[in-house]
């Protein structure tokens, strides 16, 4: 009966404890975790950051985390989160321009492999917005192209049938190419080839083993390119370059 009543005595204690953690949960959101970015508590801010990701991917974010993993001296996952800021919204020039900074004081220093000016530059402008907004142009043309239709076939000035057509024209072409970026866009998001050293420094070695070939050293916040996966322990990288090697899956993360 004694041990009835403690445990009575108890349930109040309990659930006040149990509210007071779920309380806790709830009120971690992005106006607290800049809060504590502002007050230079950047480990609580990576802590609440880190929460609010769990519930759901934002640029905003990703490039917060990255900024309180800079400023905690943490390059490879300041790397990791500007890149994965940069997936979301590749337009934003200030993602790109912190990611660069990162990327600076990285030990290893990337050359970019020439590209011929039209690839560079169709990259560039499939970059300069997010699958989102690709789409929602994609949409705003195929309207365009039926208003333009309907004015091409049912307008009775020539000079409007003129017009009709040409605007008919240039929209089918921005209605194909916005749904061909947005699918380019979509297909990064799904695949994320892409992944980042995260570890002070690995070996990459010729074999996924220990006693593999040592073929070079890379150090954190280097980007890499996943080519195999299947094996638990080791994944295949490549580099820029096209050095291709084998390294231990924990010493990356994919963005």
């Amino acid at each position: 009966m004694k041990k009835i009543f403690l445990f009575i005595l108890c349930l109040p204690i309990v659930a006040t404890t149990f509210g007071q953690n779920a309380a806790t949960t709830t009120t971690v959101t992005k106006a607290t975790a800049d809060s504590a970015y502002l007050r230079n508590d950047y480990t609580s801010a990576i802590e609440q950051y880190e929460e609010l990701l769990k519930q759901g991917e934002a640029p905003e974010l990703y490039y917060n985390l990255g900024n309180s993993y800079y400023k905690s001296d943490n390059m490879g996952r300041a790397v990791l989160n500007y890149e994965r800021a940069l997936l979301l919204a590749p337009g934003n020039a200030d993602i790109r321009a912190n990611l660069e900074i990162a990327r600076a004081k990285t030990v290893d220093k990337v050359i970019p492999v020439p590209e011929i000016f039209f690839v560079a530059w169709t990259k560039s402008l499939i970059n300069l917005l997010g699958v989102d907004e690709w789409a929602k142009v994609g949409i705003v043309a195929f309207l365009l192209v039926l208003v333009s239709l309907c004015i091409y076939l049912f307008a009775k000035q020539m000079a409007w049938k003129k017009t009709g057509f040409l605007v008919l024209a240039v929209c089918i072409v921005m209605t194909l190419l916005a749904n061909i970026f947005a699918f380019q866009q979509k297909r990064r998001l799904t695949q994320r080839n892409d992944a980042i050293v995260l570890t002070p420094s690995v070996t990459v070695r010729s074999t996924p083993s220990e006693s593999g070939t040592s073929l070079f050293v890379l150090h954190e916040g280097r980007k890499v390119e996943i080519k195999d996966r299947t094996m638990r322990e080791w994944s295949e990288i490549q580099l820029e370059d096209g050095k291709v090697g084998w390294v231990p899956a924990e010493a990356i993360e994919v963005i």
